[in-house]
């Protein structure tokens, strides 16, 4: 009769090994997905970023919104611009930085049990060139530049990790204060014309950027890397009219650009290229402020593959 109760015994101790190695096992496998669903974030932030790496008109100010447009995924900002030294000393210098908002949402399981984060990413990128200039003719010139870029991205990913801990039981370290830093390295070749009269000033630029990302001192999960490239347009054509404004004729700007994202940066955010036109107004305070020579505010259109949008632009000349 005693055979009966050992042999139960031997089946609970059965059943509660297969459930405990069952729960392992799907906790494994949800730390794979949420390690698999952070890897292609990652990369897709990394991705993102090149977007911003060097001035451009048509992605100085980017906010990117759900199918639904409710929320935004994605809003960039950045303030970047170049020039040469001087007319004498062809030496030319540009930065730019960049603020970043992804707000990506995982959503994955454990058998019956669903989980929906949304796991929050702020980045701050900044970079930096130096170029040559090697005229061509009187108003047109080639420019070579070396690029540089640092990044950091902070997360809420603790906040995150501490949900699904709650929700799955699942202990996942790696969310807790996840953090990523990166650095870029490349260049752009740059084909710049410029032809200025009293009656009228035409400028236009032609440009190539490749620049690698790649991660550094990271969350073991948050690495990864991508490769900007871009090739973009851009040209404005200043007039002045008869008004007068700080002892200076006031101008009109007429601006149009054209980027095409290549690499991994085409078809990232759903688009292949971005297109701006703008018109706007240009002050002269060099006779009051020879600091702050022009100063210039640009209303644009933006336009691409499935996006549109407005901006308004404020720049200065020195």
């Amino acid at each position: 009769m005693k055979s009966i109760p050992t042999l139960l015994q031997v089946l609970i101790a059965l059943a509660l090994s297969t459930q405990v190695h069952l729960v392992y096992a799907q906790s494994g496998q949800f730390t794979t997905a949420a390690n698999n669903y952070l890897k292609k974030r990652t990369d897709a932030f990394m991705t993102i970023t090149g977007y911003s790496l060097t001035p451009d008109v048509t992605t100085g100010s980017l906010s990117i919104t759900d199918k639904g447009g409710e929320n935004q995924n994605l809003q960039m900002i950045s303030l970047g611009g170049g020039d040469r030294i001087s007319a004498n000393f062809p030496l030319y210098l540009e930065g730019t930085i960049a603020f970043n908002r992804y707000d990506p949402t995982f959503t994955d399981g454990i058998g019956n049990t669903s989980v929906t984060v949304p796991v929050k990413w702020t980045g701050i990128t900044g970079t930096g060139g130096v170029g040559w200039d090697f005229p061509l003719t009187d108003t047109l010139r080639i420019r070579p530049i070396a690029n540089v870029m640092l990044g950091h991205v902070e997360s809420d990913l603790s906040i995150a990790g501490r949900i699904i801990e709650n929700k799955t039981g699942v202990d996942l370290q790696f969310l807790n204060g996840g953090r990523m830093n990166a650095y870029g390295l490349g260049g752009s070749l740059m084909l710049d014309y410029e032809d200025y009269k009293p009656e009228r000033e035409y400028d236009a630029e032609l440009r190539y950027t490749n620049i690698a990302i790649n991660t550094f001192d990271s969350s073991t999960a948050v690495q990864g890397s991508a490769d900007s490239q871009s090739l973009g347009l851009w040209a404005r054509a200043r007039y002045p009219t008869p008004l007068t404004v700080l002892e200076r004729p006031l101008r009109a700007v007429f601006e149009v650009a054209h980027t095409e994202f290549l690499g991994q940066l085409r078809g990232a955010l759903g688009f292949d290229s971005l297109s701006s036109v703008g018109t706007g107004i240009e002050i002269d305070r060099s006779a009051s402020d020879p600091m702050f020579s022009r100063v210039r505010l640009v209303f644009r259109y933006q336009f691409g593959q499935n996006v549109r949008g407005t901006s308004i632009g404020l720049a200065a000349s020195f």
